[in-house]
């Protein structure tokens, strides 16, 4: 499976740094599938575009077999690069809100995208070593959680061949060179809210006669930060964060009403439904303790499910998967070095990625590729460990 692979690496190198160059918004990736769908025709795949809006689905079509499906996010974030790359994004665009914003490839969707077109490449050139169909999935949308629900809505598992499997993957802070993936719990579920504190606003030479939303709204930050401290055992995991607080144009002017946009991240049902009623408690709280004239007001921005992968996949206990079809049993392929968890440090993760929502039947499984160190990493947790499987010489234990 690896013939041929050292002849494409620099075009897909290329591939990356274009991609890098230019993100673009979740559902507005017009651009990227275009690539997409020139790269898999080139490849010899089935190509439908457009689907659930800037989705690209390729279909490869070898034999009897299993139908597995090879999922990539495509969408880059409203975020200004400072890396200092020679192929650092400069675009911008237009948020939701008709806003300027700029933009950049900040959570690896760029390398999930050409990765999955190296994968594909060598797939179709090598279809002597499989037997099957392959779905290939450009997902729009992910940070959002819009392009996962939009290409279900549009038919995708009644358009095309319904998979037995869907493997996702993402970029992680590992060691360069290396795969991993665990059994259970692999990424966190992700829940964004905007919560509106109403206040009363004047002039900020008299503050008496208001009833103020800055203070309400920043006495609001800081009693979230208590929720995780105080009502979450330290044997669960939960994560919240206020990530946009949003009041006024004048220094001078108290306004009327302050957004909250809020983030919270857990990894078990239960912890979810309290901690998303602590933030709902500790908001109308602190605006009853402020003497607002009306209660906040709460919308949801977005939800994405946890991804606990079927058993079947991702197996970190050091356990032998089951047969898949034809006898061979699923798992590491034997071109490929074998899995090996010696010295692993057992983690999870509290990002969160949308493929859950394409995982309606049968399996699924998450993998995190290591990238360069140097950024921050996202935040762990302490439970199983993770399999890792080596790609490159020279990797570490992650």
């Amino acid at each position: 499976m690896r013939d041929g692979l050292d002849a494409r690496l620099p075009g897909l190198g290329l591939l990356y740094r274009d991609l890098h160059s230019h993100p673009e918004l979740s559902m507005q990736e017009h651009r990227t599938a275009g690539i997409v769908a020139a790269e898999l025709r080139g490849q010899g795949w089935e190509v439908t575009e457009g689907v659930g809006g800037t989705g690209v689905v390729g279909v490869l079509r070898n034999g009897e077999g299993p139908v597995v499906a090879l999922r990539a996010d495509m969408d880059g974030l409203p975020v200004r690069e400072a890396t200092g790359l020679d192929y650092a994004s400069t675009d911008t665009a237009l948020s939701p809100d008709g806003e300027p914003v700029p933009l950049m490839h900040a959570c690896g969707h760029d390398l999930h995208t050409a990765a999955l077109l190296g994968a594909t490449g060598q797939l179709a050139a090598h279809r002597e070593l499989w037997r099957g169909t392959l779905l290939a999935i450009f997902q729009p949308g992910e940070e959002t959680a819009a392009g996962a629900r939009a290409m279900l809505a549009d038919g995708l598992l009644e358009r095309f061949p319904r998979p037995d499997v869907v493997l996702g993957q993402h970029v992680g802070p590992l060691p360069l060179g290396s795969v991993a993936t665990r059994p259970g719990v692999v990424m966190a579920a992700a829940d964004s809210l905007r919560a509106r504190l109403l206040g009363r606003g004047g002039h900020g030479s008299a503050p008496h006669a208001t009833v103020d939303p800055v203070v309400m709204a920043a006495a609001t930050v800081m009693r979230l930060q208590g929720i995780v401290a105080r009502e979450v055992s330290p044997t669960e995991s939960a994560v919240v964060t206020v990530g946009s607080l949003r009041a006024g144009t004048k220094e001078n002017i108290i306004p009327d009403e302050a957004e909250l946009k809020i983030n919270i991240r857990t990894f078990d049902a239960a912890v979810r439904e309290r901690v998303l009623a602590a933030v709902r408690r500790t908001v109308e709280g602190e605006a009853a303790t402020s003497g607002a004239p009306r209660p906040p007001e709460f919308s949801e921005i977005n939800s994405f499910p946890l991804l606990s992968p079927d058993g079947q996949f991702g197996r970190g206990d050091g356990t032998r998967p089951p047969r898949a079809r034809g006898g061979r049993r699923s798992g590491a392929h034997p071109a490929l070095p074998a899995v090996g968890q010696r010295g692993l440090r057992p983690a999870r993760h509290c990002g969160r990625v949308s493929v859950r929502l394409l995982v309606l039947r049968r399996h699924g499984a998450q993998q995190l590729g290591g990238r360069r160190s140097g950024g921050r990493a996202a935040a762990h947790r302490a439970r199983q460990p993770l399999a890792v499987l080596r790609t490159g010489g020279g990797s570490r234990a992650a």
